[in-house]
């Protein structure tokens, strides 16, 4: 069984998780109406993922017996000054969410719940994950900085990136 404090974390963090999908939607329709499909296209499969890794985290509370409370999910930016400053606000959130991860694991160790810790590890390597695809966004896109040509380079290998369920790698998932 969970407990109380472990609870209230990890039911926190499924709403930062949605909380990402919302973000990353409100960056796909921003990158849409630039008539960047590739770039709208990565931040589409990345919201999907965001809302994956939430159904993860509900769903291993459900399995272990914790009660879930969903709290509110506050609104995003919907406007932002460019696409590097989107790219740049990606990897900022990445690394947030990192942490909140490692601080779930903090209480998790400190109360010797190894379940939960084993389970928070798939979401640590993860975010090392996610944040290397945002770092590298970010420095891919400064590099070509405002060339048109290279944006649409970019925008077409963005376009390429398909959308893989974590239900297809749950193995990977510690079961409980």
């Amino acid at each position: 069984m969970l407990s109380e404090k472990l609870t209230q974390k990890l039911n926190e963090q499924v709403v930062k998780e949605f909380y990402s999908a919302y973000l990353y939607l409100s960056i796909e329709a921003y990158l849409a109406s630039l008539n960047l499909p590739g770039f709208a296209n990565w931040f589409h499969v990345q919201a999907q993922e965001e809302r994956d890794h939430a159904m993860l985290i509900f769903n291993y509370i459900v399995k272990v017996g914790g009660k879930i409370s969903l709290g509110a999910i506050d609104a995003p930016p919907s406007d932002f000054p460019s696409i590097g400053e989107a790219l740049k606000l990606t990897y900022a959130h990445e690394v947030d969410v990192t942490r909140s991860i490692y601080s779930i694991l903090d209480v998790a160790l400190e109360e010797k719940d190894h379940k939960t810790a084993a389970f928070l590890q798939w979401f640590v390597n993860e975010q090392t994950e996610e944040e290397e695809n945002a770092d590298n966004n970010v420095k891919r896109f400064n590099l070509v900085g405002s060339d048109g040509r290279g944006i649409l380079m970019l925008d077409a290998e963005m376009a390429a990136r398909v959308y893989v369920p974590v239900i297809t790698v749950q193995n990977q998932v510690p079961a409980v």
